[in-house]
């Protein structure tokens, strides 16, 4: 039976900078669990397999039957309280919904002060882990029988009706995810006639829209490495560009980190044309996932093919010149004597930089594909390597159990993110003395996972910003601070918050970025997220040290809530889009109450702000029949507010708007649209506290 473990690090292999508090990883007991509680477990998982059309986010059932066991619920579960049409929502019927909420989830939260839980949902990112692994002749070392087993059900689960997978959960068919699935399943041992089916519906899905050769650049990439497909059929990845002089716009230290974390490693395997063993299982992949022999394939003319479904964003004319000339240069030039020096040194500097970010993020990386990325290349410089091994051992990091399989997550985890917003809520609830004990671990948490030091040697050199005195997303281990966890260090000149680091270039840049499958992702964008949550810290900072850097605090807040106003749509939304995230969240709801947030704490009011009132505004427009709001992932791709399919309403972007318009104080004004969404929250709630698992409201990018 598989076991959670939190804050351990048992392994030689692993250091950390806060002796691993809010690290989280599963490991499988064989002699763990009655057996009771195992027939719990096979009964969650038949359960989300049946209804995996209609629910595709698992409700992290085996973590909440963990807990249950070892903390047992203080509130014994009783009726819930509900609401009836035509009655008034009481202060009882309130507090007694808070109460049973706040009981519940006090028995979530790990020793440490955080609360473990999922942050899966992207699909192509177990199958550069199961590639990695694959190459390096790690694959049954790092990942057990049962690993492997898991894996393959979540990869099952999440198939869709038509055979493929989407980018993510909820995403329609695309044959990047599609091809690296099928791929994943045969690596892990399943036939080509494999689950009830299921292998020749994917398989067909991808011979009917023309085989692998109409994978994006991504999905070429790691084809190329594991052997399926040729590099030369890949458009350039040159590494000498990190050898170009830094004033030039283009430099990859100008790009958004998690851009410029990917594509350096990628930029070394391109450079290497590093390819993995060829062996019976990559031989028959090239058979089976093409439309013709691959001794046929014109790689020239694969270089710009791509499938329809994932042509999220076309390659511009200049960008298929661009690509075109550094595919000649690159072939016939670069890789001769006596240019080939600068291929070597430029591959020496590449390696340099993976080495530092490894060392700086405890090998765990900024995010899931640079750390598989960082490991391969680590591999293939020195197979017995210690960077190598220290890799291996912080693959667990990312891994996650749940009803619904094995899953690698789009971070190690969001502990520090959770912490904040529970503690918030804890704050808000005014229920503060009787859950205190509950808070003060997660104080405890919030001050153990700060980032006490900057990374090593000259930034400037390595092209970092600040770090110290930071938090990052999820463990001080990982190193990269992120502006809606902290604050003032990332402010840039127009007032707005970036994510990660100040926008070093220019928005035309994303005529050139090699990628089909993501929005805008070479810089690193000011978000009206970033901006409001560093409004409100600074605001938080000034109320308790009125003196300190006063002057530049209260400039700072100005700029931000002039950025904020300018940024608003006409329509009163707050989103900023075409940048690369959207929001971190779905997307004009989330956008909009993050807007009303900051322009509160920058002293504007419904009163004497119109971008309040046209916000509010925006925000009642939307407001379901049901009482409640519910957006679609889809607004954040389509660039258009999207209900959900049928109008259904969803709890988390309920929650949302009713935030942004008790602040902006609706109540007073006309307390209606509250009460009916009050309503819909409160007879929402299940009979032990907790609210039911509904479709995923993140929709950024920053999985990569």
């Amino acid at each position: 039976m598989w076991k959670l473990r939190v804050s351990q690090g048992d392994d030689p292999w692993i250091k950390s900078t806060n002796n691993h508090i809010g690290r989280q990883y599963w490991e499988f007991d064989p002699n763990h669990g009655t057996l009771e509680e195992k027939a719990e477990v096979e009964k969650a998982r038949d359960e989300f397999h049946k209804n995996r059309f209609q629910v595709k986010h698992s409700s992290d059932l085996l973590v909440r039957l963990q807990f249950a066991k070892e903390k047992p619920c203080g509130m014994k579960p009783g009726v819930a309280t509900k609401v009836g049409d035509e009655e008034e929502i009481s202060e009882e019927a309130v507090a007694s919904t808070i109460r049973r909420a706040l009981s519940f989830f006090s028995t979530l939260q790990a020793e440490d002060g955080h609360w473990p839980s999922d942050y899966g949902g992207p699909l192509f990112l177990l199958p550069g882990l199961v590639i990695g692994l694959y190459v390096t002749g790690a694959l049954s070392t790092i990942l057990s029988a049962e690993h492997q087993q898991e894996i393959c059900r979540y990869v099952y689960n999440h198939q869709n009706g038509d055979g493929g997978w989407g980018l993510h959960i909820e995403g329609h068919s695309i044959m990047f995810c599609t091809a690296l699935s099928y791929i994943t399943l045969r690596l892990l041992g399943e036939g080509a006639d494999g689950g009830a089916g299921a292998m020749d519906k994917a398989r067909k899905w991808i011979l009917d829209r023309g085989g692998i050769t109409c994978i994006p650049s991504w999905g070429k990439m790691w084809l190329s490495v594991l052997g399926v497909y040729d590099w030369k059929g890949n458009n350039p990845l040159p590494p000498e560009i990190w050898l170009l002089p830094y004033f030039i716009p283009m430099h990859p230290g100008r790009m958004w980190c998690h851009s410029r974390m990917v594509y350096l490693p990628m930029s070394y395997l391109y450079g290497k044309r590093f390819v993995g063993p060829i062996n019976s299982m990559v031989l028959s992949l090239r058979r089976e996932l093409y439309s013709q022999p691959y001794h046929q394939i014109d790689w020239n003319q694969a270089r710009s093919q791509c499938a329809k479904e994932d042509l999220y964003y076309p390659h511009p004319l200049i960008q298929d010149i661009l690509w075109g000339f550094f595919h000649k240069l690159d072939e016939s030039l670069l890789m001769q004597w006596p240019f080939s020096k600068l291929r070597r040194n430029a591959l020496t500097t590449v390696m340099q930089h993976i080495h530092y970010e490894d060392e700086n993020t405890q090998y765990i990386c900024l995010g899931p594909v640079n750390k598989v990325l960082n490991m391969v290349c680590c591999w293939v410089e020195d197979p017995n390597s210690m960077a190598y091994k220290c890799h291996l051992s912080r693959i667990k990091d990312y891994l996650w159990m749940a009803e619904d399989g094995m899953k690698m997550q789009g971070y190690n985890g969001s502990q520090l993110w959770d912490v904040a917003l529970t503690v918030q809520a804890v704050l808000a609830s005014n229920f503060v003395d009787e859950y205190g004990l509950m808070l003060k671990k997660a104080h405890d948490f919030i001050k153990n996972t700060q980032v006490r030091s900057n990374s090593s040697g000259n930034l400037n050199l390595w092209y970092r910003h600040i770090s110290k005195g930071g938090w990052s997303f999820s463990t001080p281990d990982n190193g990269w601070p992120v502006s809606d966890c902290t604050a003032e260090g990332l402010k840039n000149s127009n007032g707005g918050f970036a994510s990660y680091e100040l926008t070093r270039s220019y928005a035309w840049l994303e005529m050139i970025k090699p990628t089909e499958i993501f929005g805008d992702v070479m810089i690193d964008y000011q978000y009206v997220e970033c901006t409001s949550a560093a409004i409100q810290g600074l605001r938080s900072f000034s109320k308790l040290y009125a003196v300190h850097r006063r002057e530049e605090i209260e400039a700072c807040i100005a700029k931000a809530v002039n950025f904020i106003e300018g940024i608003q749509h006409p329509d009163g939304s707050c989103v900023e889009l075409g940048t690369a995230l959207e929001s971190w969240g779905v997307c004009y709801t989330y956008g909009t109450w993050f807007g009303i947030k900051g322009l509160l704490a920058g002293g504007r009011t419904y009163q004497n702000s119109s971008s309040i009132r046209r916000a509010c505004d925006f925000l009642l427009s939307k407001q379901l029949h049901s009482g409640g709001w519910g957006e679609s992932y889809l607004s954040s791709q389509d660039k258009v507010y999207t209900n959900l399919e049928g109008n259904k309403s969803h709890l988390v972007s309920t929650g949302w708007a009713m935030l942004a318009l008790i602040g902006a104080g609706q109540a007073e004004r006309d307390p209606t649209p509250l009460h009916r969404a009050a309503m819909l929250l409160i007879n929402s709630q299940m009979e032990d506290g907790d609210f039911p698992q509904q479709k995923s409201l993140e929709c950024s990018t920053v999985t990569v």
